[in-house]
């Protein structure tokens, strides 16, 4: 299933796969422009995703399989639990929505190129 999620993110107009702590370490970012919108901790089965502070608690509430962000600012950021019982549609929404924040912070022209 975690592959899904990864295609999915790298489908994104201008993501990359990075290693911020060295190639095929744990964890791996998916980023646009410099900046992380997904956090894969593979090996524990994490996605990490920046939310809407509101959002974010909203969807805590309401899941179980969604957390705070595991090493992350706790309030921008929710951990997924990928092998939990949140649908794949649901999971392809916040990337989504992550993806659409931290595009939303680029400078205009950095936007537009991508």
């Amino acid at each position: 299933m975690q592959n899904n999620f990864i295609k999915y993110c790298l489908n994104k107009n201008g993501a990359i796969m990075d290693y911020p702590l060295g190639p095929d370490q744990d964890p791996f970012a998916i980023k646009i422009a410099g900046k992380i919108f997904a956090l894969f901790y593979e090996e524990k089965g994490y996605l990490n995703l920046k939310c809407d502070p509101v959002i974010a608690e909203n969807l805590r509430e309401q899941h179980e399989d969604i957390r705070p962000g595991y090493h992350m600012n706790k309030q921008h950021w929710n951990t997924i639990i990928l092998e939990g019982s949140l649908p794949e549609s649901a999971i392809f929404e916040m990337i989504d929505h992550s993806y659409d924040l931290v595009v939303k912070s680029l400078p205009r022209s950095i936007r537009e190129s991508i």
